[in-house]
């Protein structure tokens, strides 16, 4: 065999390797997009490990020391649940950070045993339920299409009981928490909401582990959970609400917004809407998290496909396609008509504070925007809860002023 012959001979061999690199890393990429679109949808585990090293508990001095993380170097209060999730505690601000390990107070032990814990993971929840704060508060059932879903009522300072006369004032937020979430998430926005003289609902949702599940037991990313906000709406109104603001959490913000778009119902009595981290561009966000996973590029854009497609039920379980561009409300800015506080911190870490820009670009008219640094994901009032809580309670009393009926302004619902 000459020279030549074997030239080609290795050419061609090349061009085989290459081609079968490139089949793999296609097929690869193939699994990759499926695994990850699947993940989207599924609702997560119960109990959860969590992902923050343990590296030492002192309960004498109630102290703990944890690896180093954007998460946990966080400053302010949070949860903190650990033994996958059989114990909580509730950790105070930072002592110090060498950046390796970071030692924080420990403000309380709930339950568990945390001197033995290996893991764990911060969370926003740092009370466990309503009752544990100075007010009244009942457990409520709101019907939906899928059956009944608990929620938590809390009447506003100044307001009825709703057990004494059916009503517990007529102004209602009604809060929607995120994704992997429950109506604890909520439990934050109680105290300057109430004190703002409204009540407030806490509801759970299809999907969530409390609420009734779907057929697919999926998440639609707002766009079939908006439903179960208005059966929420329709609770309000039959007790008694007559003014009301959705409050939406992370992917909650995403199921308000869809809420407000889609219902009728919803925007009859419909005053504001107060976003913390809204899920506002699904896209984005699935680039986002894929460059944060390590994955290829484009991966994001891969799987927004596959949700979409009528096709993909069998791979990713959803009984009807997602289709993350419809769900977009940059693209419908100019059907929104009623005023938004939407929060959102810079560094988020999980759902990039750029759609939320956009979206407040895109209505300043109506778009109150106020960003925060160092809060991280949702975690808005854990880092600053004076700054938080007085625009949540501040934004609510100029609301209320704004639209207070009038002898020559009828009522919302008139």
């Amino acid at each position: 065999m000459g020279r030549g012959s074997k030239a080609v001979t290795a050419i061609g061999g090349l061009i085989g390797v290459a081609i079968a690199s490139a089949a793999v890393f296609a097929a690869v990429t193939a699994v990759l997009t499926v695994v990850f679109a699947r993940r989207v949808v599924t609702p997560e585990p119960k109990a959860k490990r969590g992902v923050e090293r343990i590296l030492g508990v002192d309960l004498a001095r109630a102290t703990i020391s944890l690896a180093s993380t954007d998460e946990t170097r966080m400053r302010g209060t949070y949860g903190f649940w650990f033994d996958t999730d059989a114990g909580h505690a509730r950790l105070g601000d930072v002592l110090d950070d060498d950046g390796r390990v970071v030692r924080r107070r420990i403000d309380a032990v709930d339950f568990g045993r945390l001197d033995r814990a290996t893991h764990g993971r911060m969370s926003g929840w740092v009370r466990l339920g309503p009752w544990e704060l100075d007010r009244p508060y009942q457990d409520v059932i709101v019907p939906t299409a899928l059956g009944s879903a608990p929620a938590w009522l809390v009447p506003g300072v100044g307001s009825a009981d709703i057990a004494s006369d059916g009503g517990a004032g007529a102004d209602w937020v009604i809060q929607v928490h995120g994704r992997g979430a429950k109506r604890h998430e909520g439990i934050r926005a109680i105290e300057p909401i109430t004190d703002a003289g409204w009540t407030t609902l806490l509801i759970s949702y299809r999907n969530d582990g409390e609420a009734p599940e779907s057929v697919d037991r999926r998440y639609g990313l707002g766009g079939t959970e908006w439903a179960d906000v208005e059966a929420a709406v329709r609770f309000a109104t039959e007790h008694g609400a007559r003014r009301i603001v959705l409050m939406g959490w992370s992917m909650g913000g995403s199921i308000a917004l869809q809420a407000v778009l889609r219902s009728s119902e919803v925007r009859e009595r419909l005053v504001g809407v107060i976003l913390d981290s809204p899920a506002i561009d699904w896209v984005d966000i699935l680039r986002f998290q894929g460059r944060a996973l390590g994955l290829p590029t484009g991966l994001g854009d891969a799987v927004a496909h596959v949700l979409g497609e009528p096709w993909s039920g069998g791979l990713t379980g959803l009984a009807a396609p997602v289709s993350v561009e419809d769900l977009d409300p940059v693209a419908r800015a100019d059907e929104f008509a009623v005023p938004m506080l939407l929060m959102h911190s810079a560094d988020d870490g999980f759902v990039p504070v750029d759609g939320s820009r956009r979206l407040a670009a895109a209505r300043p008219d109506l778009i109150r925007f106020e960003e925060f640094t160092g809060a991280r994901h949702t975690k808005l009032w854990n880092h600053d809860p004076e700054r938080w809580s007085g625009l949540v309670r501040d934004w609510l009393v100029e609301v209320a002023e704004a639209t207070r009926p009038t002898p020559t302004s009828p009522a919302p619902d008139a």
